[in-house]
C-alpha cells in the first residue's frame, strides 16, 4: 500500500487540521494520536514538492483556516474572547468554571426546564412532597458548535473528577463501584435538546462538525446505551473521520468479530477506516493473515508509527508468539525510549519469559519517566511479582487503580496476585472489576473460573471458562480448562470433546504465528500435549471405551519423542497441526534417554502416567512381552519404580512357564 506524492501531501494536509481540531476542543489524546501518525510520514522529497506545484496551497502550506461556514465562522469570531478564556480554564483543570463561561448553571437550568417554583417547592417541603418542576420554554443558546463541545466536554470530565473524588479506597469495604457521574445527565438532556431542534429547523442549520455526535455517543456509553451510542458514534466517524478518540469508543463497543463486520459498511472508507479495523480486529484476537497483511500496508505509509507498531507486537502477544512480540517491543523502545503507552503488555510479556534483567530496566526506565503513570505502576508491579513479592506488587497495582480506576491491566493482574496470596474472595472482586472494564477480557473470565475451580465449585468455574474459550475459540489452554472441567463434574463425553477441540486450538496458533514471517518463532513439530492426551484417555477408560483409551495413551507416549502413534491420530483426523514449544504439563520430569534435544517432550509425569496403564493394559491382555518392555522402561525414567519392578517380576513369572512349554 503505497501513497503517491500527491496523497502524501494531502494526508499530511489533512493530519495537521486534526491536531488542531482536536486541541481546539481539548481532545488531548486524539490529538497526540493524530500528531504522533503525522510525525510517523516520511518527510516529502525535493521531488515531491516539485510535483505538486498545480496543488491548491492548502494542500502545500496546512493553514489554520477558520470555520468554512459563514454561519458557524460569524459565531466563532463573535465569542474569540470568551473561547480563549473557556480553553485557558479547561488547560488549568478549572472544569466548571470553564463550562460557565458559555452555559452557566442558572441558565441550564432554565433551559432544560429543571426550575422549580419556589412556592410550589414550598409547599411541597411542608406536605413532604417532592418539588414540582416546571417546563421551560426558553431556547438554547446560540454559540457555536466548537464552544458548546467545549463547555458540555468541560462538564463531562468535571463529572468525572467529582466522581474519582467520591469513589472510596480501592478495594476498600465501601468500594462497591456503584458512585457515577452525576453530569451525565443533564449533558445528555442538554445534547438531546440540541439534536431534536436541528432536526425541526432542518436545512437552516449549520452542517454539524461531528464533535458532538462524538460527545453524545460517549454519554450514551457511559450510560450502558450502546445501540443508541453506535448511532451516534458512527454518524461522528462520517462527519470528521480523524478524531481517533470516536474511532476507539466504537472499537470498545464491538464485541465480536460479526459486529465489527455489521459496522464495517456504515464506515467512511479511508485510511482511518482501515487503522480501525486492523486495530479492532487485534482487540478481538483475531490472528489471521489479513490483520498481519493491513499492518504491513499501513506500516509503510507511517514506517515509525508508534501505534502500528504496538500493534504489531500486540498481533504477535496475541498469537502467543512471545519471542517476536518481545523483540517488536524491544525495537519499539528504541524507537520511542520516553513512551510508556503499552509497556504494561511488554511488561507481561517479560514477566512469562522469565527475563528478569530486561523487566528491571524497564521498571527503572518508567520509573525515571514518570512513576505516576498507570503504566510505569503495572511494570513495577510486575517485577515484585516476577521476584514474588506479591504483597508489593499488589501495592503497585492498586496505586495504578488510584491513578486511573479504568486501568484494565492492573485490575487483572491484582487479581493474580490474590489468588498468590490465597486470597480468593479479593481475587473474585479483582477480576470482576477487569469484566466491567472491559468484557472482552479473557484473561479475568479465565482467572475467575480458576478461582471458582479452587474453591471447587465447578458450576460455576465451567461457566467462566466457557466465556473465555467463547473469546478466545482458538486457544487451547481455554478448552483444556472447560475439558478439566467438565472430568472433575463427572461429564466425560463433554469433557472428551472440550480436550479435542484443546488439541485442534493449538494447531491453529501453529499455522497462524508467524503470519509476518518472523525469525523469532521457532521449529514446531508435529507434537501435542501429553497432558491433554493423558485426560482423554483416563476418561476414555472411565466410560470402558478400552480401545480409544489405548489409543491416546499410546499417542501421548509418543510425544516424548515429538512424533504421533499412528498417522491420523484417534479420532481427531488429518487437521491437527500441533505445536512443538509447549512441554505438555509444567510438572514434568525431563531427561530419559528416549528424549532428543530440540524434539518431543521427553519423559513427563504424563508419559509415565500413559506408560504404566499401557504395561496394566498390556498385562490384562496376557502380552507379556510388551508389559515388560513398557514396565523396564519406567525403571529407565526413574517414575514410579517400584510398581514398575512388580510388573516386570509378574511379567516374567507369566512368561517363564510359557517358554518351558515351547521348548
Amino acid at each position: 500500500m503505497g501513497l503517491s506524492a500527491k496523497d502524501a501531501l494531502q494526508l499530511r494536509d489533512t493530519l495537521q487540521i486534526a491536531v488542531v481540531k482536536c486541541s481546539e476542543r481539548c481532545l488531548y489524546h486524539a490529538a497526540k494520536w493524530a500528531a504522533e501518525l503525522l510525525d510517523a510520514l516520511p518527510v516529502p522529497s525535493a521531488a515531491d514538492l516539485a510535483a505538486t506545484k498545480g496543488l491548491p496551497t492548502s494542500y502545500i502550506h496546512p493553514a489554520f483556516t477558520p470555520n468554512h461556514d459563514p454561519i458557524e465562522a460569524a459565531l466563532e469570531a463573535n465569542e474569540l474572547s470568551r473561547y480563549l478564556l473557556a480553553k485557558s480554564l479547561f488547560d488549568c483543570k478549572e472544569f466548571d468554571r470553564c463550562a460557565a463561561v458559555f452555559l452557566p448553571e442558572s441558565s441550564l437550568a432554565d433551559m432544560l426546564g429543571t426550575k422549580v417554583d419556589d412556592a410550589t417547592a414550598a409547599k411541597g417541603r411542608d406536605k413532604g412532597k417532592p418539588s414540582v418542576i416546571l417546563p421551560s420554554e426558553r431556547a438554547l443558546p446560540q454559540i457555536s458548535q466548537k464552544s458548546l463541545f467545549l463547555a458540555l466536554y468541560a462538564k463531562v470530565i468535571s463529572g468525572e473528577k467529582r466522581k474519582e473524588e467520591d469513589s472510596e479506597m480501592i478495594m476498600g469495604p465501601q468500594d462497591l463501584g456503584t458512585i457515577t457521574n452525576k453530569q451525565l445527565v443533564m449533558v445528555s438532556r442538554f445534547l438531546t435538546k440540541w439534536f431534536d431542534q436541528r432536526k425541526l429547523e432542518g436545512g437552516d442549520n449549520a452542517p454539524s462538525q461531528g464533535f458532538l455526535e462524538y460527545l453524545y455517543g460517549m454519554v450514551l456509553v457511559k450510560e450502558k446505551n450502546d445501540r443508541a451510542a453506535m448511532q451516534y458514534l458512527v454518524e461522528s466517524v462520517q462527519l470528521f473521520p480523524w478524531n481517533w478518540g470516536a474511532w476507539m469508543e466504537i472499537t470498545n463497543l464491538i464485541t465480536r468479530l460479526e459486529q465489527l463486520n455489521e459496522v464495517t459498511p456504515k464506515l467512511p472508507q479511508n485510511i482511518m477506516s482501515f487503522i480501525f479495523h486492523a486495530h479492532a480486529s487485534i482487540n478481538l484476537y483475531q490472528q489471521g493473515g489479513d490483520t498481519a497483511a493491513s499492518l504491513t500496508d499501513l506500516l509503510a505509509v507511517f514506517p515509525t508509527s508508534s501505534f502500528l507498531l504496538t500493534d504489531k507486537a500486540l498481533l504477535y502477544y496475541h498469537s502467543k508468539d512471545l519471542i517476536a512480540a518481545e523483540q517488536e517491543f524491544s525495537q519499539l523502545l528504541g524507537l520511542h525510549p520516553q513512551r510508556l503507552d503499552a509497556l504494561d503488555h511488554y511488561s507481561n510479556i517479560l514477566y512469562v519469559l522469565n527475563l528478569r534483567p530486561k523487566l528491571a530496566f524497564l521498571a527503572h526506565l518508567c520509573s525515571s519517566i514518570d512513576k505516576f503513570r498507570p503504566e510505569s505502576c503495572v511494570v513495577i508491579g510486575n517485577y515484585y511479582s516476577l521476584l514474588s513479592c506479591h504483597d508489593k506488587a499488589v501495592q503497585y497495582f492498586r496505586r495504578a487503580l488510584m491513578l486511573d480506576r479504568s486501568c484494565l491491566s492492573a485490575w487483572t493482574l491484582m487479581g493474580h496476585e490474590y489468588v498468590e496470596l490465597k486470597n480468593t474472595h479479593a481475587a473474585i472482586e479483582s477480576y470482576r472489576r477487569a469484566v466491567d472494564v472491559n468484557r472482552r477480557d479473557y484473561r479475568a473470565w479465565y482467572g475467575l473460573g480458576q478461582t471458582y475451580e479452587v474453591l471447587e465449585m465447578h458450576a460455576y468455574a465451567l461457566w467462566y471458562y466457557k466465556k473465555a474459550a467463547g473469546l478466545r475459540p482458538w486457544d487451547g489452554k481455554m478448552w483444556q480448562a472447560v475439558g478439566s472441567c467438565l472430568q472433575k463434574m463427572g461429564r466425560d463425553r463433554d469433557g472428551i470433546k472440550a480436550l479435542k477441540r484443546a488439541l485442534l486450538a493449538d494447531s491453529y496458533y501453529d499455522s497462524s504465528a508467524s503470519s509476518f514471517g518472523s525469525t523469532g518463532t521457532i521449529d514446531r513439530m508435529m507434537q501435542m500435549d501429553p497432558e491433554v492426551l493423558l485426560q482423554i484417555a483416563v476418561m476414555y477408560d472411565r466410560l470402558e471405551e478400552e480401545d480409544e483409551a489405548k489409543a491416546y495413551m499410546e499417542l501421548c507416549v509418543a510425544q516424548e519423542d515429538g512424533g504421533v502413534a499412528n498417522e491420523q491420530g484417534p479420532g481427531l483426523g488429518d487437521s491437527i497441526g500441533i505445536r512443538g514449544d509447549s512441554p505438555g504439563s509444567d510438572d514434568g520430569e525431563g531427561g530419559g534417554e528416549r528424549a532428543t534435544a530440540g524434539e518431543g517432550t521427553g519423559v513427563t509425569v504424563a508419559t509415565s502416567k500413559a506408560r504404566m496403564w499401557l504395561a496394566r493394559y498390556a498385562m490384562k491382555e496376557e502380552d507379556y512381552e510388551t508389559a515388560n518392555r513398557l514396565a523396564t522402561e519406567l525403571c529407565q525414567d526413574g517414575v514410579e519404580v517400584e510398581e514398575a519392578k512388580a510388573l516386570i517380576r509378574e511379567a516374567r513369572s507369566r512368561m517363564e512357564p510359557t517358554s518351558v512349554m515351547e521348548s
